[in-house]
């Protein structure tokens, strides 16, 4: 399995450094959110592109792609009620799937809990199918350059619009494109009834990645979630891509939540 590390733990680090420390620790991956590198993605050149893919190169390291995608530029939003933010929106993804394929990635996660959730006087229904059509410009973009945009199912705790992975596929699934998957997140799916091992049985074939993390927000292994039948469910499904560590509690600081990570991960998955 390809271990991979979202980028937002090394706060304050150059990308270089964060190239290398996660190559060094072990890493196959690095998972890119572009706000830490600009405001908007619009913002980083051509040749600054160029750069940190040569730069993961020569690290041996590769970049995964991008996640944390609607963090900057502020003012965005997937179903709001004005057709003009929308359709900003639906340009920056197009914009994001450029920046993703430029570096090297191949992955872009749709989280964006507050820019999703549903404004008042919008109805389930109405922000489903607004949604659908602020990815699909993008989606044919991610196409044409080899990228594959994963819809996130987040907790009711984070989001009241699409909580569950049988939802999520329902959502991707009226494209019908290969570039527009779900992603299964440990912390997210702790939030349903069933069993994390089972949601990964039942989303195959619509999954393209899945983020390792524990129901404390911490990184895996350092909570109660054990990774281990997690493994041994990606191992039945044919899982082939990352998994990628990504918490939202930084306080251990980078050194201890990618070195425990890495560490517990490898051996539950290296587990019979």
């Amino acid at each position: 399995m390809k271990f991979a590390i979202c980028n937002e733990i090394y706060q304050g680090w150059k990308i270089d450094d964060t190239l290398a420390h996660a190559a060094r620790l072990g890493y196959s991956g690095v998972e890119i959110a572009p706000f830490t590198l600009a405001d908007s993605v619009n913002e980083i050149s051509a040749t600054e592109r160029q750069r940190i893919r040569d730069l993961a190169a020569r690290s041996k390291i590769a970049i995964v792609g991008l996640h944390w995608l609607l963090v900057k530029p502020e003012g965005l939003y997937l179903n709001h009620t004005n057709s003009i933010i929308r359709a900003r929106t639906a340009n920056y993804f197009v914009d994001l799937v450029d920046c993703c394929a430029d570096l090297g990635g191949t992955i872009m996660v749709v989280g964006s809990p507050k820019q999703r959730n549903l404004l008042p006087g919008v109805s389930y229904e109405q922000a489903w199918e607004w949604t659908a059509t602020t990815f699909r410009d993008a989606v044919k973009r991610a196409e044409d350059r080899g990228v594959t945009i994963c819809f996130e199912p987040l907790a009711p705790s984070e989001t009241d619009f699409i909580n569950t992975a049988a939802e999520a596929i329902e959502f991707v699934k009226p494209l019908n494109s290969s570039a527009f998957k779900i992603i299964l997140d440990v912390k997210a799916m702790s939030s349903e009834t069933k069993p994390i091992p089972q949601i990964i049985r039942e989303s195959v074939p619509h999954f393209a990645h899945f983020h390792a993390n524990d129901k404390n927000l911490k990184g895996p292994g350092f909570g109660d979630v054990d990774f281990k039948p997690i493994a041994a469910a990606l191992r039945e499904a044919n899982y082939n891509g990352f998994v990628s560590v990504e918490v939202f509690k930084f306080e251990e600081g980078p050194d201890v939540i990618a070195g425990k990570s890495i560490e517990y991960l490898e051996k539950s998955f290296s587990a019979p």
